[in-house]
């Protein structure tokens, strides 16, 4: 049944107003979800007759691009009696106007939510996407998946639990954010990768004295600036600390010490040259693109960039974690995975949607994701690359994995978080904010948070 104009001002509104005021026992996938209406043995038979899918993705860029076409015409070979409709979009015009579709009287039948309170879990909040847990039950998701992976995609159907509850999405990729470098440049300052944090200040230190970019940064965007804090805040703060905050799990708060000499570290990178001239002016895709043609020697960036640097590069190309303080010890990176796709709750076609998230993260999907150089989310059927930027990155993904190293965006924490933080870390980075005035001004927005959620 669709919704009527006022139900859906009223899911609007909870989405834009009450959710965003008062969102954050784990339930394996195939339990009760309560709070909607998907049954628990769901069907995973596509429909007979013609459907039409609309499927909302950002997998825009070369290498998503590549495995996300291949694989929708390959589904649609399937089952020829479907058509996907696709709508691509880049991540900040998804973020832009999906509360809009999925609210609207002909919603996308499956959509990429990104993970936590700010859009996945205003959703949950308002009703508009359906649990999955049926259809996890009767695919085998649990099996494919890390239940790591799988709480990521998980809220209580009232969307105030984050991490655990039903599960309202899969991700194809895993990703994770570290150092790209350019391995010529490298060699040119008589420099390797480094092997401690140290280490890389030096590198920073030496490319910026022989008239190198010492890192390739676009802020213009805004989110880039979160990777980059982290990169740092992920050497001073403890990673169950990292976790907790985003999960609002015991006491825990943003207004800490290390928190704070993590803003000290990263705004004195921008004090000491370290980063893109006029950054904050400059575009993401630009920067990245930059950094392709030969300016820079480092981007602090994602795993999604892979392919694309790769073929820009080639063998110049290559990536690592950003290093620990001590040499030797476990190193720590944010991610986990990519947007999860997820089916709206007012889809017509809730089968197929599901078969069709099923298809786009099984075994040959993997290979397919491998193929066009992403990493794979699910587990099984992906070969381990045999050399080039891809081999580092699974091997980081492993290293990661087995030291149960990898911490959440912080952006997920609250309703409002992501633009607090993206803000915050651009007045910081600047020069407009105080380490201790970026650390008060962030606070606030996870205090209003945990009162609200405590109320």
């Amino acid at each position: 049944m669709r919704k009527s104009p006022a139900r859906l001002r009223a899911a609007l509104t909870m989405i834009l107003c009450a959710a965003l005021a008062t969102a954050a026992c784990s339930v394996a996938p195939g339990a009760s979800g309560g709070g909607n209406d998907q049954p628990q043995g769901s069907s995973t038979a596509v429909p007979k007759g013609d459907v039409t899918l609309t499927v909302w993705d950002q997998e825009v860029r070369g290498g998503q691009n590549a495995q996300i076409e291949q694989l929708n015409q390959e589904f649609m070979d399937e089952y020829p009696n479907v058509t996907i409709k696709r709508v691509a979009k880049s991540f900040t015009d998804l973020n832009k106007t999906l509360k809009l579709a999925v609210s609207d009287d002909e919603p996308p039948d499956v959509v990429q939510a990104n993970q936590g309170r700010p859009v996945m879990g205003a959703l949950v909040t308002a009703g508009l996407l359906a649990p999955l847990d049926g259809y996890a039950n009767a695919y085998g998701w649990a099996d494919r998946y890390s239940q790591t992976l799988l709480d990521l995609n998980s809220f209580s159907p009232d969307g105030a639990t984050f991490g655990s509850g039903s599960l309202y999405g899969l991700s194809q990729v895993g990703e994770i954010v570290g150092v790209y470098y350019n391995s010529a440049k490298l060699d040119e300052l008589g420099l390797e990768a480094p092997q401690t944090f140290d280490d890389f200040e030096a590198a920073l230190e030496s490319a910026k004295e022989a008239g190198e970019v010492p890192i390739q940064f676009g802020n213009l965007d805004k989110w880039p600036g979160i990777h980059e804090f982290q990169a740092v805040q992920n050497n001073s703060a403890d990673k169950d600390y990292l976790r907790d905050f985003v999960f609002a799990q015991g006491d825990v708060s943003f207004s800490t010490d290390a928190n704070v000499a993590a803003a000290e570290q990263l705004q004195s990178w921008v004090d000491a040259g370290y980063f893109t001239d006029g950054f904050n002016g400059v575009s993401y895709d630009d920067a990245w693109a930059n950094f392709a043609d030969g300016e820079g020697v480092f981007l602090i960036t994602g795993t999604w960039l892979a392919a694309d640097l790769e073929e820009q590069m080639g063998n110049d190309v290559g990536f690592f974690l950003m290093p620990p303080s001590q040499e030797g010890a476990d190193p720590v990176s944010l991610g986990g995975e990519g947007l999860p796709f997820a089916v709206t709750s007012e889809s017509d076609e809730p089968e197929t949607a599901a078969a069709y998230i099923d298809f786009i993260t099984n075994e040959h999907a993997t290979e397919v994701i491998t193929e066009t150089g992403g990493l794979p989310a699910p587990t099984g059927g992906s070969a381990t690359p045999a050399g080039g930027v891809q081999a580092d990155i699974f091997e980081a993904w492993e290293q990661l994995n087995s030291s149960d190293s990898i911490v959440p965006y912080i952006d997920y924490a609250t309703p409002t978080f992501y633009d607090t933080i993206t803000a915050s870390v651009q007045e910081l980075t600047a020069d407009k904010a105080e380490p201790q005035e970026f650390v008060s001004t962030v606070d606030q927005d996870y205090t209003r948070f945990l009162e609200d959620l405590n109320q």
